[in-house]
């Protein structure tokens, strides 16, 4: 459909037996330009809005989209760019960092994803070790751009997203440009001229699909991060998947906006699955306060968004204060880290809006699992139905998973029994980027989580295996304790973590986050746990904080509340 005159034809797995008997269907390969080919030619005027750094909104299309990758494309390639060769983004959600997603991608180099949230010695170590060749930064992370530029002394230009007139006067950043003169500078005058009529402008090279596509670091909290390079392959497959109904659920009638950054592990696929389905997509750039996604959300009909729980926290907070409702928005997944109840019963009681349930990793392009009822719920009460909602849920087609002991055999699927959760599939890591060592267990990930599956295939995290906490031998859950003090309504937020014990190993430290303005005492939060779970796993003891220290990713770093809170000296309580 997407013509070149490079034919490819990925090569067979020599592990694998090839049938003498092949299909007789064509042979094109799966590249993420196709997804851009796609919507552009066959949803052309679908909208694509952008809340900018600038401040103002820029609103364009997917014709529009494709005509300026085209011109990245152009760019890139006469700056030298070549197949596999990085480049890098520390940008926000919007309309330039969707095409630097297609541009790079699709010349065949490779789109690495920064998060700008880490410390900028980490993110030049990053860089450095990617060996990104540029690197296009939006206008607000300038500063972490002038901090890391000398310490990156590999990367040949650095590209400030921005028209020309927003450069720096004076500035220490190397070979700094503008995105829009470059861009400008390219031969697209008659490529604009045809583009309305056809699009066979531009001929997008075709090559092997598991070349790279992108590159996206985990978030290093126990180590410098690792990289998970994923293919063109991989990428296609996981927004099929992840656009399927029991995936995200993605369809052309929807008005997508992604809360989930785009240095996030690629927003979780939306700037693949949103395209691919021909939505409209709406980016919030910077502003993701309540108030700022509430008026965007109303502004531009929202129907559809993703994002962690601390997002979702701080918009109903800010309704509730200010008596507002949705007149659009109807569904959300919700990901990251576990849901609060409180918050799931909020949204859906409070506000109308269906929640997804959903689990991944940046190992798994992320999508592993969505919650959802199935046809044997519907007869169930509503409050047995939102107990199968609160678990992480299914597996999407594209993902096999399984729990296992210590010593790697398989565990029951009973929905109680706990296991180290492995998972397998097309798009799942296979080995870290520049590492040659295999990353697989028995041909399996091993995902560091610790979880139930129950008989009907529904998967609950119960904990990560570093953050579990062993009591006389038995695992106690931290995740559960979470939400039970996350309900109660003086409860803002809380972390639960391991502390040494004398008799049993260790025993819970509930650390808590009072909401503004209400208290609450330890005696009540501990007798608040009465009756909701076994008696032996309730926290010997509740401290208090003004906060919680939180990683780049958005997830509670309890490595540093065991580090503060080292030498607490825990109640002599014992409820074993």
């Amino acid at each position: 459909m997407y013509a070149s005159n490079v034919a490819s034809k990925p090569p067979q797995s020599p592990d694998l037996p090839v049938s003498p008997v092949l299909g007789r269907m064509m042979d094109e390969p799966l590249l993420v330009s196709g997804i851009l080919e796609f919507a552009a030619r066959h949803f052309g005027t679908s909208e694509i809005v952008s809340r900018r750094v600038e401040g103002d909104l820029h609103r364009y299309t997917w014709r529009d989209c494709r005509r300026r990758t085209c011109r990245l494309a152009y760019a890139l390639t006469s700056l030298g760019v070549t197949m596999g060769q990085r480049v890098a983004t520390l940008a926000w959600n919007g309309y330039r960092h969707l095409e630097a997603y297609y541009g790079v991608s699709g010349i065949g180099a490779v789109l690495h994803t920064i998060n700008p949230r880490l410390h900028p010695d980490q993110i030049a170590w990053i860089v450095n070790h990617a060996e990104d060749q540029y690197l296009l930064f939006d206008l607000t992370f300038l500063p972490i751009v002038e901090a890391i530029a000398p310490l990156c002394p590999g990367v040949k230009g650095w590209v400030l997203l921005a028209d020309a007139d927003r450069l720096p006067a004076e500035t220490r950043i190397p070979n700094l440009s503008s995105y829009e003169a470059l861009l400008a500078a390219q031969p697209d005058a008659q490529l604009d001229a045809q583009l309305d009529a056809q699009l066979d402008d531009y001929v997008w090279p075709l090559f092997d699909e598991r070349s790279a596509a992108s590159l996206c670091y985990t978030s290093g909290t126990t180590g410098n991060p690792k990289g998970a390079l994923y293919s063109h392959r991989s990428t296609v497959l996981h927004a099929y998947g992840s656009a399927m109904p029991n995936g995200l659920n993605v369809a052309a009638r929807d008005v997508v906006l992604p809360v989930v950054p785009m240095f996030h592990v690629n927003a979780w696929g939306l700037p693949y699955s949103v395209p691919l389905s021909g939505a409209k997509l709406v980016f919030p750039g910077p502003a993701l306060d309540g108030k700022s996604l509430f008026e965007l959300f109303e502004a531009e009909g929202v129907t559809f968004s993703a994002g962690v729980p601390t997002v979702w926290l701080g918009l109903v907070n800010y309704m509730k204060e200010h008596a507002l409702r949705f007149s659009t928005f109807r569904r959300t997944v919700i990901g990251g880290a576990a849901c609060p109840p409180a918050l799931m019963d909020a949204l859906i009681d409070e506000f109308d809006v269906e929640v997804v349930h959903a689990w991944g990793m940046t190992e798994m392009s992320p999508l592993g699992t969505t919650c959802g009822l199935t046809s044997r719920h519907t007869g169930l009460s509503p409050e047995s139905q939102r107990k199968v909602l609160r678990k992480q849920g299914h597996a999407i087609y594209g993902v096999d998973m399984r729990i296992v002991d210590d010593a790697g055999s398989e565990l029951p699927w009973d929905g109680t029994t706990f296991g180290h959760l492995q998972v397998k599939g097309p798009w799942v890591i296979e080995s870290y980027f520049r590492e040659e060592h295999s990353a697989l267990q028995d041909g399996w990930f091993p995902t560091g989580d610790v979880a139930t599956i129950d008989a009907d295939g529904y998967m609950q995290i119960t904990d990560r295996s570093k953050d579990v906490i062993k009591s006389g031998g038995e695992w106690i859950g931290t995740i559960d304790l979470e939400n039970i003090a996350m309900s109660h309504p003086a409860v803002l937020q809380a972390a639960c973590i391991g502390m040494p014990h004398p008799k049993w190993d260790e025993r819970p430290l509930l650390v808590v986050v009072p909401r503004p303005g209400m208290s609450v005492t330890r005696e009540e939060l501990l007798d608040f746990y009465e009756g909701k779970v076994a008696r032996w796993w309730l926290p010997d003891d509740v401290v208090f904080t003004d906060s919680l220290p939180v990683g780049g990713t958005g997830k509670v770093r309890k490595t540093e509340l065991r580090t503060r809170f080292a030498t607490h000296r825990m109640a002599d309580v014992s409820r074993k």
